[in-house]
């Protein structure tokens, strides 16, 4: 039997990059997947055909996490769909470095909007499904919160606020049979680190250089360790932060 028959998931941000990837590695493990996107609507049908191409199930499901409103469609759809919810993967986040004379009000309180609050709104709303049986968070975070880099304060500061709710909510609900741990990724090639310049630059380099494992990351590295933490085989693991990132120590 696949390690996820039968559970269902919704992973926020699923359109492209590490989402897609995970919404694909959870079907092929026999998960019923909900591809939430905010924008890219193409992209989540993509990787919905690809899913259910491939004899999965799947929809997509439009939403801006950081709006409480969209959130509540978000799972409501999930439950007219699949009736139930066993895992949530918060993978939705954006990132926006800059030196910090140049950080604004409007660029905090985007990053924050999406990157925690989004991930708590999805957390309330998860609960309410998953009731009594219990169920299963993954947070996204980033080694970005562990090993901050220059320019990159705001987004460093939301993934270290992801990663201590991590903690947190670990102690709050483990009575309620809710695991909930943190992945931390670090270099990754995906379509945003693409259009961002990112790949192929000198920082690029100069993280690889750190990384012992001599690579840039690919978005299936993460989407591994995430069905690990979804299945039974991590059973006995909440509250941890787990470092997918090639053992980088930073620049």
């Amino acid at each position: 039997m696949n390690k996820l028959e039968n559970k269902v998931v919704v992973v926020t941000g699923a359109s492209k990059g590490i989402g897609a990837s995970i919404a694909k590695y959870f079907a092929a493990e026999g998960a019923k997947v909900v591809v939430n996107y905010a924008s890219s609507k193409e992209g989540a049908d993509n990787v919905v055909k690809a899913i259910t191409d491939a004899g999965g199930k799947a929809i997509s499901v439009q939403g801006d996490v950081s709006k409480a409103a969209d959130v509540t469609r978000l799972f409501e759809e999930t439950k007219n769909a699949f009736g139930a919810l066993d895992i949530l993967v918060n993978n939705a986040g954006i990132y926006q470095y800059a030196p910090i004379e140049e950080v604004s009000a409007d660029s905090f309180d985007k990053q924050f909007a999406i990157n925690v609050w989004g991930s708590l709104l999805a957390i309330q709303a998860s609960l309410k499904l998953f009731g009594d049986k219990g169920g299963n968070i993954i947070n996204i975070s980033s080694e970005a919160g562990k090993t901050p880099l220059p320019t990159g304060a705001v987004y460093s500061a939301t993934k270290a606020a992801l990663d201590a709710i991590t903690i947190s909510l670990s102690k709050e609900l483990g009575a309620k049979n809710v695991r909930i741990n943190s992945i931390l990724p670090g270099i990754v090639e995906t379509e945003g680190s693409h259009s961002g310049g990112f790949i192929g630059s000198d920082m690029e380099a100069k993280l690889v250089a750190n990384t012992p494992l001599g690579r840039t990351g690919q978005p299936e590295d993460v989407a591994k360790v995430a069905v690990f933490l979804a299945s039974d085989d991590a059973g006995w693991i909440t509250g941890e932060k787990i470092s997918v990132s090639g053992g980088i120590y930073g620049l």
